[in-house]
This record gives C-alpha cells, sequence and structure tokens, in this order.
C-alpha cells in the first residue's frame, strides 16, 4: 500500500515538473494583435439626419448607416435642370432657318436656266443671264453667312448645356455622399457623432475594422530574421491572462525591412538586442482575440 502511494506521489510531482516547465516555456517573439482600422468621415457639410449605428455592431460593406440633409442640394440641382431646359430650348433648327434662302437659290436657278433657253432663241440678252448669275452668288453668300452664324449660336448653346450638366453631375455626387456608407465590412470600434448634430467635410464619423481576420505585429531579432520568409506557417498563442492561451495557426504576411530599436513594450528572446524586425502575422480570429491583446509566436511549427 505505501508503495502504490509511493508511486501516485512520484507520478503527481512529476506532472507538476511538466505543467511548470510548459508555463515557462519560452516562445520566439511576442507581440500585440491589431487590426487595419477605418475612421469614416463625413463627405459634405449638413445636419446629420440618420445615424443609426452603434459601438460593437457588424456591419457590411457598402451598408447605408446615415444620411446628411440633402435638401439644399436637391434644390440646386431643380435650378440647373431648369436652365438646362432654357438653354436648350434656344438651340436652332438650322435647315428650317435656312429653308427660305435655299429656296431663293433654287428658284434663281430656275430662272437663270430659264434665260438661257432665251437668249439661245435670241429672245433674251446676255446681260439677264448675267445678272441672275450675280443674285444666285450674293444669295449662296447670305446661305453660308446664316449657316456660320446659327452655328455658332448652336455651339454656344451646347457649350452651355454642358457645362450645366457638369455642374449637375457635381451635385449627384455631392447627394450620393449625403449617405454615408461603410467602406468595408467590420465591426464599429468607435461612434463619434450623433444624429441632429451639425457636421463639416472631413468630421470624423466613425470607426470600423474587419476583426474576422487580425494580426499579430511581433518583433525578432536578426538572427531570427534568416529562419522567417513570407506566406510561412506559424503558431500563435493569444494570452487570456491567468497562464490561460489558446493557440491559433498563422501565417507571416508582412516582414519589415529596416530593423528598429526595440520597443520597450516587446520582448524578444534575445532581451540583449537592441535592433529588430518587425513582423505582421495574419490570424484568424474566432471572436476570442481582442486588439490589443498580447500574443506569443513559434516559427518552428513540428511537433
Amino acid at each position: 500500500m505505501k508503495s502504490i502511494q509511493k508511486i501516485t506521489c512520484i507520478a503527481f510531482l512529476a506532472l507538476v515538473a511538466v505543467g511548470c516547465s510548459r508555463g515557462k516555456m519560452k516562445h520566439d517573439a511576442s507581440g500585440i494583435f491589431e487590426a487595419t482600422e477605418v475612421v469614416v468621415s463625413s463627405e459634405v457639410n449638413g445636419k446629420l439626419q440618420v445615424f443609426t449605428i452603434v459601438e460593437g455592431e457588424s456591419l457590411d460593406s457598402a451598408q447605408v448607416v446615415g444620411q446628411v440633409d440633402s435638401v439644399q442640394l436637391y434644390l440646386q440641382k431643380v435650378q440647373l435642370q431648369a436652365r438646362i431646359q432654357a438653354s436648350q430650348s434656344r438651340h436652332l433648327d438650322v435647315n428650317t432657318q435656312i429653308a427660305s434662302i435655299e429656296q431663293q437659290i433654287a428658284t434663281a436657278q430656275n430662272e437663270k436656266r430659264r434665260f438661257e433657253n432665251l437668249v439661245k432663241a435670241n429672245a433674251a440678252t446676255q446681260k439677264q443671264v448675267d445678272d441672275i448669275d450675280a443674285q444666285i452668288a450674293v444669295l449662296k453668300k447670305q446661305l453660308a453667312a446664316q449657316k456660320t452664324n446659327f452655328e455658332s449660336t448652336n455651339k454656344g448653346v451646347s457649350d452651355e448645356v454642358t457645362a450645366l450638366k457638369a455642374q449637375c453631375d457635381q451635385l449627384d455626387d455631392q447627394l450620393r455622399k449625403t449617405k454615408i456608407t461603410t467602406p468595408t465590412a467590420g465591426t464599429v470600434l468607435a461612434k463619434y457623432a450623433e444624429p441632429g448634430e451639425l457636421v463639416t467635410q472631413g468630421r470624423p464619423l466613425f470607426k470600423v475594422a474587419n476583426l474576422s481576420s487580425v494580426m499579430l505585429r511581433a518583433y525578432i531579432t536578426s538572427d531570427q530574421l534568416t529562419r522567417v520568409q513570407l506566406g510561412q506557417a506559424v503558431k500563435v498563442y493569444a494570452d487570456f491572462g491567468e497562464k490561460d492561451s489558446r493557440e491559433y495557426p498563422g501565417t507571416i504576411a508582412w516582414i519589415s525591412d529596416k530593423a528598429e530599436f526595440t520597443p520597450k513594450t516587446i520582448q524578444t528572446r534575445d532581451e540583449r538586442a537592441n535592433l529588430v524586425y518587425a513582423v505582421k502575422i495574419s490570424v484568424p480570429n474566432d471572436g476570442y482575440i481582442k486588439l490589443g491583446m498580447y500574443g506569443d509566436v513559434d516559427f518552428q511549427t513540428e511537433n
């Protein structure tokens, strides 16, 4: 009986020793979890009429979450549309405008042919034919002048309409920007405005980040640099406190090409190193990893 108790005691002490050794296990690098945060700002000036988001809410990409007052912009657009219609009404139908003088030219040409036949019959003089030719030449010059004048008038109208339509397009763009949308899918981290407030162009409204995949920003020494490469699979351990951690698969997504002094909040494997290289490791988030949480990484993924 005593031998059995002795064996049990030895086994227990061995498990405690193993647990202690695991608790003191050093990782290759440590860092802090972060994500790409996007601050969405107002693109127009006006009163914030609708703004429905709450912090912690998950949003889809291009989701409409608010509306800035657009009444004045809409009224400006209505005025421009009225000016466009008024300008287009001044556009001349060149063929209609020159129809009369073209008819005069046709009549004079018929008259010329008739007199040419009379000259052949010695019933008219050549001077009468020459007078008609001169009349036709004058009418043709008048026709060319009228065409030039009408085309110039129409060109001015077209240019005016084009400029007004460009202004209308600008207002359409501003009207679209009165709708507040999310540039990317993610979680609302902070909200900086409330409905009823006056907002100006460039004022931050909320901050969003995609937390489905986070980055562990860690620092490695120069001797570790030769052991890592882009796309390399690694093991990441999220620190949940009280000696509790959870393992995640990670992929090295970025390696700095410049050395920097060791940040005071980061411990590397070689604490004597002054210069380290930053790396970013992409980690799928199951919802438990929070921004700012500490994590460790092992570059050797073999068991």
